[in-house]
């Protein structure tokens, strides 16, 4: 019979540190609320200041330790410097939430080229940079270590309206399986969280009133996601949990993908 303390211990981030890219929007906000209440110090990382303010009193309030890094991480010398700066601060980093990401509602022959590059940058090159620089740092640790990309339904099952989006969300599942296989050996696990239907910054102005007729009519859930429920995804994946877990696109979308006519 399984020890109860083992069980107990499964789900903990006592000890660990963990990077929060996109921390200070809505669902990697949450995320990072989950890792600190799972004794997590976690490290919120974007543009606004102010966003984190409410979100570390939030996780502070909780009893939880976290603070803010303001930090572009569109190249790969500025997640080196994130790095850095966790490491003098923190002493080490454990985890990694690669969550950083933008939309546009633009029709795919009026995508302009300054648009789609954008895009590109922020939702797979940044996602690139960050876990070169994180993962070899882990990988040369070699105390392993687990690094999670946010993917996207649209990454699995074409949606509409969203082009540019979609093909990059694609792309980051493709290279989390590419990253999965290369570093395996080391016991660093590179996993996706693949939300369903969650309102958010990025998608509200995609969120027509006859989209969310069309969502809910293909969601079994009927119903929008909400933040905290990722919560329970982040920590299996981010925790010893799921220590023979890799490459893994782990689907929490009410049902949506299970949803044909």
């Amino acid at each position: 019979m399984t020890p109860p303390e083992y069980l107990q211990s499964l789900f903990s981030l006592e000890g660990k540190v963990a990077v929060v890219i996109g921390g200070t929007g809505e669902l990697c906000g949450a995320m990072a609320e989950g890792l600190a209440a799972a004794g997590a110090e976690t490290v919120l990382v974007g543009r606004s200041e102010e966003k984190a303010a409410a979100r570390l009193k939030k996780i502070e309030d909780a009893g939880g330790k976290a603070y803010f890094e303001k930090v572009d991480i569109n190249s790969k010398a500025s997640n080196q410097e994130l790095l850095d700066k966790v490491l003098k601060e923190s002493g080490k980093v454990d985890i990694l939430i690669n969550g950083a990401g933008v939309n546009s509602p633009t029709p795919v022959f009026e995508i302009e080229e300054e648009e789609f590059d954008r895009i590109i940058a922020t939702n797979l090159k940044a996602v690139l940079f960050a876990a070169q620089v994180f993962g070899k740092y882990l990988v040369d640790r070699g105390e392993g270590g687990s690094i999670i990309n946010i993917g996207s339904m649209s990454g699995i099952i074409p949606l509409s309206r969203v082009f540019t989006y979609s093909a990059t969300k694609a792309a980051v599942h493709n290279l989390s399986k590419n990253l999965a296989r290369e570093w395996a050996e080391s016991k660093v696990r590179v996993n996706t969280i693949v939300p369903g239907f969650f309102p958010a910054e990025q998608n509200k102005k995609v969120l027509t009133p006859e989209r969310v007729a069309s969502i809910m009519g293909h969601t079994p859930a009927n119903r929008f996601g909400e933040a905290h429920e990722l919560i329970g995804a982040t920590l299996l994946l981010a925790s010893d949990a799921s220590s023979f877990m890799n490459g893994a696109e782990l689907v929490v979308d009410g049902g949506y993908a299970s949803m044909t006519i």
